[in-house]
């Protein structure tokens, strides 16, 4: 599972969201914020782990989910990627639109 993929769900989002508030959560202390079941919850944080997103830690019969620190490397490079692509354009715009008024 890709990360655009994983993000695209709003569920899954409010997860990070919740976890970046926080040292770790259970899955029961994140499944307890939603009104879908467990098992759906389960599965977004399946979907989230193999996204790179999360991490789980194994405790006795608990699962702790925690905010994978380098976990949002891919999209904040694809981010500035794009930002650098629109700033690009909109300097080029802008030398167009000085050389229309020149001609004025």
């Amino acid at each position: 599972m890709d990360i655009f993929s994983a993000l695209s769900e709003p569920t899954r989002r409010r997860i990070l969201e919740m976890l970046s508030q926080t040292e770790h959560l259970t899955a029961s202390e994140i499944s307890d914020k939603f009104d879908v079941s467990a098992a759906a919850i389960s599965q977004h944080l399946k979907v989230l782990r193999e996204a790179n997103l999360v991490t789980v830690e194994k405790r006795a019969q608990q699962r702790l989910y925690k905010l994978k620190p380098n976990g949002m490397t891919e999209l904040e490079s694809w981010v500035n990627q794009m930002t650098q692509v629109w700033k690009h354009r909109f300097d080029r715009l802008e030398q167009v639109l000085e050389a229309e008024k020149k001609k004025l």
